[in-house]
């Protein structure tokens, strides 16, 4: 309290009532508080991921319509688990992913290098990569696309990943058929691979707004080795996978990118407040890189499709190629045998005979295709 004399004033200054429970807070507050203040202070948006689960139902979706449009029971007597009746399984020795026949995913848009060279069917190079060969290459792929690509979707959206998704896919089946020109593909490895590959270049061209960025990059970089080294194991189209991959790290740099901090930085300063230089969006590098990596892959799709409706077969020009699909160990040979069978036609029935082991087996065939012919000839013969 303090008194003014000269004015005969009392002048009375009082704190404010303090509440205890009010200043000290629980710790749970305090988390709350902090929760808001970095989604404040967040300058990426973050999307609801609606694609990815949506691609992985149709999948799913579209397996079970091949297996409905397989039906073995009516096909083959060897069917395995028939007590699915329609949806049973073909033979083990003919399909041992438990799925549908190699007729059946040609009908409905397997890769098959001789439809696209000589029936111009392009579109076979997209609808392969929604297309899988048994049950475990459909659950395989589509739980490896959930762990990748939500993350992926709310960093980015639907729009990014989506186009990224169809591209890459697009790029492994066009490296597929320019290498593997034997039988029919189909699986969305390829759009996979495309996913890891973008990861990889996402982290490199927004290397500046990362912490821990070293580990990430070495984490990164040994689970991409580990998915690429399966694929020198025979049956494994590691074509498709290395060019899905490479197709994603270029799309990384075009649809990935990051603007710098400091760009946001000078954007939320106060009003009236001077920033100390002003600051681009992106950075030279990364400019270089976007340039760079859509030029890159204007020119690779087109001379890859002008080789491939050519006919002109890769393999014949790169000697060493192969290695990159198979490498031979003493457990597995990677020389594609050839295989002669003996066949007669009553119709739409087809009966082969191996040459080298003696099998028979009776086949119904939609329509005479040499390389579904072949393929079923080296599947009784193995």
């Amino acid at each position: 309290m303090v008194r003014d004399r000269r004015e005969g004033l009392e002048i009375k200054v009082v704190d404010p009532p303090t509440n205890n429970v009010s200043v000290q807070t629980s710790p749970a507050t305090r988390r709350r508080r902090q929760r808001t203040s970095f989604a404040e202070f967040r300058p990426f948006k973050l999307w609801f991921p609606w694609l990815v689960p949506a691609i992985v139902v149709a999948n799913i979706a579209l397996f079970a319509i091949s297996m409905f449009i397989n039906n073995c029971p009516k096909n083959s007597a060897n069917c395995s688990a028939r007590f699915l009746g329609r949806f049973a399984f073909q033979p083990m020795k003919e399909n041992p992913l438990l799925g549908p026949s190699s007729t059946t995913l040609e009908k409905m848009g397997a890769l098959d290098v001789t439809m696209v060279v000589h029936k111009h069917q392009v579109w076979r190079l997209f609808t392969c990569i929604w297309l899988h060969a048994g049950v475990f290459h459909v659950l395989a792929n589509m739980l490896s696309l959930i762990f990748i690509g939500i993350r992926l979707e709310q960093e980015f959206g639907f729009v990014r990943i989506g186009l990224l998704y169809m591209i890459s896919g697009f790029g492994g089946s066009l490296l597929s058929s320019l290498f593997n020109r034997n039988g029919i593909s189909v699986g969305a490895s390829g759009a996979l691979f495309g996913l890891l590959g973008a990861m990889l270049s996402e982290l490199l061209t927004n290397w500046t707004i990362y912490a821990n960025k070293f580990a990430a990059l070495l984490t990164l970089i040994f689970i991409i080795a580990i998915n690429l080294a399966v694929g020198i194991l025979p049956h494994v189209d590691n074509f498709a996978h290395l060019g899905g991959f490479t197709s994603g790290f270029l799309l990384g740099f075009v649809f990935l990118i990051r603007p710098q901090y400091g760009y946001f930085n000078q954007r939320n300063n106060p009003r009236g407040y001077a920033a100390p230089s002003a600051k681009s969006k992106h950075k030279p590098y990364q400019y270089v890189l976007w340039i760079t990596s859509l030029v890159l892959l204007i020119a690779g799709y087109t001379i890859g499709l002008v080789v491939l409706l050519r006919g002109t077969d890769l393999n014949k020009h790169c000697s060493w190629c192969h290695y990159l699909s198979c490498i031979p160990t003493s457990l597995w040979s990677c020389k594609s045998q050839n295989v002669y069978c003996e066949s007669s036609q009553i119709g739409k029935q087809m009966n082969l005979t191996c040459i080298a082991n003696g099998r028979t087996e009776m086949y119904k065939l939609a329509s005479d295709n040499p390389s579904q012919i072949q393929q079923l000839c080296s599947q009784l013969c193995s």
